[in-house]
């Protein structure tokens, strides 16, 4: 070009050269151009493959992104930005030193904002694109930005994404307008103001309820009330019942005030948005354990049959050996060995080991049998018994021991020790005995065991218990007259027996006088006492007929004129017959 300027220059300068020099000036010129137009067609062509390579670049560089993406698309979860439960869409690269959380939980804080304000336009969103940056903007305040990572991240181009990120945060918008309006905020507090009137309203319904039950009690009930007795005892007048009546009336109120504000006030608090999360809290503490109950008693239920089955099948087992018992021991039903008396106390024995094989199989069916607290408790519980129950285990053992030696049934007399008296009860604990002087004697089963007693009605009805006294007559006295007064007594004595006869023995010669000791049958075990003193009367009656002296317990008799110890007999004047 410089050369074209200066042959332009020099044709100016030599105007008046002649026309072939002219025409070669103008050769050259055009000779020029060409090279020119040469230069700059190789000048454009070097940049054009200059730009090809930097796109070639760019494009291998774009899918190794594009490749590494999608391999970390299956192990990389992406970040969601949430607004109010709702998931508008997911973040997974950084930008401008923000990580996806950060700038997840900054998008849904900033839209969540512009929903709550009164004044909101959603329309008014708008895409500001600038240095490969395209902003997602309300008024000057930027919603989110997304770059080329993100449309990668998406599948598309960031101009496509920017508009599809647009259009939800305007769906978004538009709901959270609905929900956050003037208009709607209104509306929220005119349900507010009628949940809080018709709470009021039925709380004060419910107390005149309350007050017109209460005088109706008051005034009617009373009149329809009795006192509630049992056997002469009054256990609650009418005035007690009156007063327990209004108190369950009053609880009652509580429980339907109570009810009432449990569905009032969450319903009060679901009503704003902001409290609405409060709200499912405060339902879900009164629902979720009755959720649990209800669950839990469903699920309960295939135990629930189960234990009904077994505690059926135990019950009707129990009845059996029950009819049998009793017809055992009505003895219309004999087993060879088997005493009736033993039907009601093993009844009693096969009714526990029954009932301890019906807890052992319904134990794993009790709710909360596998929880370590109850196990924990039940060893406790067992450990208890076992250690400050081995006295009483010996009794019950005692008991049972006893009840099939057989030594006494109730009602027998019998003698343990030095107490005599009639067995009126028998426990698998303690015996009971009832003295002749009407005392109650209890005695443990264990001491029974380790003493020895004597069954006076036993022996009076399998073989006819002897009752023998003792007396000492003077040797003066021929001993064949002591047996028949001695026999003649005993035969005048009401319950003794005829049949085998009375008979006396000699049981000592002695310094001063012979013992003779009247023996005598008897089927009366429970008249001893009565029998005895009717027998010693009439000793001394029999013995005074014949003038006889009794020397007993021990008598020294000194003749020197003392009168004789002999009374008179009022009734030897008589006529024997």
């Amino acid at each position: 070009m410089i050369s074209v300027k200066a042959a332009l220059e020099g044709h100016n300068d030599t105007t008046s050269t002649p026309t072939l020099l002219d025409s070669a000036y103008v050769t050259s010129l055009i000779d020029s151009l060409e090279l020119s137009r040469i230069s700059e067609a190789n000048m454009r062509m070097e940049l054009e493959q200059l730009k090809f390579q930097m796109l070639s670049a760019d494009s291998l560089k774009r899918a190794e992104q594009l490749s590494r993406i999608d391999s970390l698309r299956v192990s990389t979860p992406g970040l969601p930005v949430i607004v109010e439960d709702d998931t508008l869409f997911y973040i997974y690269a950084r930008r401008g030193g923000y990580s996806p959380q950060q700038r997840a939980v900054m998008a849904s804080e900033i839209i969540t904002a512009l929903g709550n304000r009164l004044t909101l336009s959603p329309d008014s969103v708008y895409i500001d694109d600038s240095d490969n940056v395209s902003d997602i903007m309300y008024d000057n305040t930027v919603i989110i930005s997304f770059t080329d990572q993100d449309a990668m991240w998406a599948g598309m181009s960031q101009d496509s994404l920017a508009l599809v990120r647009k259009s939800t945060i305007i769906a978004e918008l538009h709901k959270l307008q609905e929900e956050h309006g003037f208009w709607r905020l209104v509306k929220r507090i005119f349900y507010l103001l009628l949940v809080v009137a018709v709470q009021y309203a039925l709380i004060r319904f419910t107390l005149w309820l309350y007050r017109k039950l209460k005088d109706h009690i008051e005034r009617r009930t009373v009149n329809r009330l009795k006192p509630i007795m049992i056997q002469n005892y009054e256990l609650l007048d009418i005035q007690k019942q009156v007063y327990l009546i209004e108190l369950l009336a009053k609880f009652g109120l509580y429980v339907v005030i109570a009810l009432q504000l449990v569905i009032s006030v969450p319903l009060i608090f679901s009503i704003f948005p902001q409290t609405e999360a409060l709200a499912y809290k405060l339902l879900g503490y009164i629902w979720l354990p009755i959720k649990s109950i209800i669950i839990g008693v469903i699920d309960y239920i295939p135990n629930l049959i189960t234990i009904f089955i077994i505690c059926l099948a135990i019950k009707y087992l129990i009845r059996l050996f029950k009819y049998l018992s009793n017809e055992i021991q009505s003895e219309r039903l004999k087993i060879p060995g088997f005493y009736p008396d033993w039907a009601h106390p093993t009844f009693n024995i096969i009714r526990f080991l029954l009932y301890a094989f019906m807890i052992a199989m319904i134990y794993p069916y009790l709710p909360g049998s596998d929880k370590g607290v109850f196990q924990g408790i039940s060893v406790f519980v067992g450990l208890i018994i076992s250690l400050g129950s081995s006295t009483v285990i010996g009794n019950v053992i005692a008991g049972w021991v006893i009840t099939y030696m057989r030594p006494f049934k109730k009602g027998d007399r019998i003698k343990l020790n030095d107490t005599v008296g009639d067995i009126i009860e028998k426990t698998p604990l303690v015996t009971r005995i009832r003295t002749p002087k009407n005392e109650i004697v209890t005695v443990p089963n264990s001491f029974i065991m380790s003493t020895q007693s004597i069954n006076y009605t036993r022996s009076a009805s399998d073989f006819g218990l002897i009752l023998h006294a003792e007396v000492t007559i003077g040797y003066d006295v021929p001993w064949r007259l002591v047996h028949r007064m001695l026999i003649d007594a005993a035969l005048k004595t009401k319950g003794i027996m005829h049949d085998p006869r009375p008979f006396v023995l000699e049981t000592g010669l002695n310094d001063w006088y012979p013992v003779y000791q009247i023996n005598a049958y008897t089927r009366e075990a429970q008249r001893m006492a009565a029998i005895y003193s009717e027998l010693y009367q009439n000793i001394q009656d029999r013995f005074n007929e014949e003038g006889v002296e009794i020397m007993s317990p021990t008598y020294v008799a000194t003749r020197d004129g003392n009168a004789s110890t002999v009374v008179d007999n009022p009734m030897k004047d008589q006529d024997p017959t």
